[in-house]
This record gives structure tokens, C-alpha cells and sequence, in this order.
């Protein structure tokens, strides 16, 4: 087995060999920046795009090669803008729309019921605050009492209210394309329990925003203390809500 013997040639200017380099890369380098850096990529977009960069090789083994390198050079970098804008709109054509409200409650509000308890007496929380059915404490009196349904009810509104206000500071993109309805609810639930601006203005949100959904899941479990202690059931919690913030990421 031997080079060909033009093979600087065809190394420097061909339209099929550059494709299918392309290709490779366009497949292989997202997947080492992620398991070096946890940073998130669209894999539909690098799919598409590496699949295309191929196909475009293979089909330039057909075509005549040009004379000029110029005009060769032109023909691979118009190439490569043609794959590219495809897979934008093959991508385009893929992506689900946001997550609903709807999809993220269904998670949401048992999980969260579960992870708060249920009082149907108000009484006075870790730190002294009153507070009632699964941890509500907005105009809460020692000595009130809900029903059941009453405390269902109460935490379905403010499970959305809470929801609606961290979404305020996600960014379009998270909105968009890095929340699952589970991964909504990891954030809902610590916001529900720590506060809507102490997580919308955390590292944790900072982090889904760049991009680095990871790193931002993590981030949720530094969110353990009460009362400047840690606190072990916060941290089992934290834990649970970083497993369902992580669930079904590669």
C-alpha cells in the first residue's frame, strides 16, 4: 500500500479529502470540549453538520478536481457554508419548544410536596418563621389550618409563581433549549425552598446560562445551610434535585 502520487496535492486543495475532515472534527471536537470542559453543545446542529461535511465528500470523490487552487479553495469553503446552513435548518426543524408550565408542574408539585411535607397546622420552621401544608409561609399564622385540598391547591399556584419568577432570570437560550421539564424542576424546587432572586442571581443559574448545565446542577448543592449551619436534610435534598437536574444529560 502507497500514497498516490499526487497525495500534497490533493491533501492541500481537495474538495472531498478538506469535506471529510471537516466532518470528522465537526463530530469528534464537540465531544472532547464537553468531556473536558462540561459545557453543553447542540448535538442535533453537530450531527446534522458532520453528516452533511461527509456526505458532501463522498460526493466530491465524483466531481472533477478544479485547476486553479483558488478556485478549489472557493469551491470547499462554499461548500462548508452550504453544510453548514442546512444543518441550521435541519436543526431548526428538530428542536422541541420550550418546556410548559404544564410538563414542569406534573414533576414539580409532587416532588416538591414530597420533599417539603405536609402540615395541615401552621407551626414555626427551623429558623422560626410560620409556616403551613408543604412549606408555605406567605401570610401564614401560628394557629391556622387547611385542608388538603386547600394545601394542594396553595402549593400548585405557588410552585407556578416561583417557577415564573426564577424564569426571569434565565437567559433565551436556557429557556429555549436547556431545560427539561425535570431539570425546570430541580431549579423550581431549590428556588421554592431558598428563595426566587437567591437562585436567580446564583452561580447555579450563572452557569445553565453559559451553558455549562453540569457545573450549574452542581452548583444547586451548595445550597445545604440554615440558619448559616448545614443542615443534613437540605443537603439529601440538594442531592435529589442535582439528580433530577442531571437526568438525561450525556
Amino acid at each position: 500500500m502507497s500514497f498516490i502520487s499526487d497525495w500534497r496535492r490533493v491533501a492541500a486543495v481537495s474538495l472531498s479529502f478538506w469535506m471529510q475532515v471537516a466532518g470528522l472534527l465537526v463530530l469528534i471536537l464537540p465531544e472532547i470540549w464537553f468531556a473536558l470542559t462540561g459545557q453543553d453543545y447542540d448535538p442535533v446542529f453537530t450531527w446534522w453538520t458532520g453528516v452533511l461535511l461527509l456526505l458532501a465528500g463522498l460526493i466530491g470523490r465524483l466531481w472533477k478536481q478544479g485547476v486553479s487552487s483558488f478556485l478549489e479553495w472557493l469551491r470547499i469553503v462554499g461548500v462548508l457554508v452550504v453544510c453548514a446552513l442546512l444543518a441550521l435548518l435541519f436543526t431548526a426543524q428538530a428542536k422541541a419548544g420550550p418546556v410548559s408550565e404544564a410538563e414542569t408542574l406534573r414533576i414539580a408539585v409532587p416532588f416538591i410536596a414530597k420533599e417539603e411535607g405536609k402540615r395541615n397546622k401552621a407551626y414555626a420552621d427551623i429558623v422560626g418563621v410560620p409556616t403551613i401544608c408543604y412549606g408555605s409561609t406567605r401570610g401564614v399564622r401560628l394557629g391556622m389550618v387547611m385542608t388538603d385540598a386547600q394545601c394542594l391547591a396553595l402549593l400548585r399556584d405557588e410552585v407556578a409563581e416561583y417557577r415564573e419568577g426564577l424564569h426571569g432570570y434565565f437567559s433565551q437560550a436556557t429557556r429555549s433549549s436547556r431545560l427539561t421539564a425535570k431539570r425546570d424542576t430541580a431549579y423550581t424546587s431549590t428556588a421554592f425552598n431558598c428563595g426566587i432572586r437567591a437562585i436567580g442571581r446564583s452561580t447555579a443559574t450563572r452557569r445553565l446560562n453559559a451553558g455549562d448545565i453540569r457545573g450549574g446542577c452542581t452548583a444547586l448543592t451548595w445550597w445545604n445551610k440554615a440558619g448559616g449551619r448545614v443542615i443534613r436534610g437540605l443537603v439529601n435534598r440538594r442531592a435529589r434535585e442535582k439528580a433530577l437536574c442531571l437526568a438525561g444529560l450525556k
